[in-house]
């Protein structure tokens, strides 16, 4: 069976253990079912997720000219302490930087390859963890906006990393830690303006991925360089492929390619 469609990122769902759906346009395939498997992806195309023009993609899924035009790749995307919707000053589109940044926002910490601090919108808990191959994670503050979500980042990465080591996520080589005692040890570095939404009493999530066998030395698939590719799959953690000869695949670094995945 064979299904094409523009990469896009994984849509997630916990539970016992993490379910992954690729959306294939016409058709969704939930990628768990595909473990154990022997499957082809092939690089057809590219797809803008934007214009939707077959254009080499730029960053993000979106090709050169649209990275520097939307408001869904402007600058406070990474960096959230450069929003400024709350003082209803535009940078790219205002209706949606106030959609965007007017809402809930979640500062946690998260265990990946090491204790990180990071940002995301409410309605992206756990989402976000997920997408970045953390295995458990807890809530420090609840802000009403994405500003005070990245002063605070800013000021807490001071003292604890704000990276992830991809390699080190993917071959699981982690330390289970006490994420209530992170939370605890940083809440004195937390600004003012943000000190009033420190979650107090939350316990840590743990999230489980289906993973039957971790890589030793991950390497990379570029289906630019590889347009076609054959493997086992024995794995998905973060928003990673992971084949049974230790080759990995990003899907969010490939957005905006279209492929097709022949089973």
């Amino acid at each position: 069976m064979t299904y094409q469609g523009v990469l896009k990122k994984m849509i997630t769902e916990n539970g016992d253990t993490i379910q992954y759906y690729l959306d294939m346009g016409v058709d969704f395939l939930n990628v768990n079912q595909l473990l154990n498997k022997e499957f082809t992806i092939s690089f057809v195309k590219y797809e803008c997720l934007n214009c939707h023009l077959d254009k080499k993609i730029y960053r993000q899924g979106f090709c050169k000219s649209c990275f520097f035009d939307v408001p869904q790749a402007a600058d406070w995307i990474m960096r959230p302490e450069l929003s400024k919707a709350h003082l209803d000053e535009e940078d790219r589109d205002l209706d949606y930087e106030k959609r965007v940044q007017l809402q809930p926002h979640i500062v946690y910490l998260a265990n990946s390859s090491n204790v990180k601090v990071g940002v995301t919108r409410k309605q992206q808990v756990p989402t976000r963890w997920i997408d970045q191959g953390a295995h458990e994670a807890i809530e420090i503050v609840e802000v009403p906006n994405r500003y005070l979500a990245g002063i605070t980042e800013i000021a807490l990465k001071e003292h604890v990393a704000d990276k992830t080591n991809w390699r080190k996520m993917l071959k699981n080589d982690i330390e289970d830690e006490d994420l209530v005692v992170w939370r605890e040890k940083l809440k004195q570095y937390i600004p003012d303006e943000a000190k009033e939404y420190f979650i107090e009493n939350n316990t840590e999530t743990n999230l489980n991925f289906p993973v039957h066998k971790y890589p030793e030395k991950p390497k990379s698939l570029n289906l630019e360089k590889t347009p076609t590719y054959t493997g086992k799959l024995v794995g998905v953690k973060g928003q990673y492929f992971i084949f049974e000869n230790e080759t990995v695949f990003n899907i969010r670094s490939n957005e905006g390619l279209v492929v097709s995945i022949e089973v």
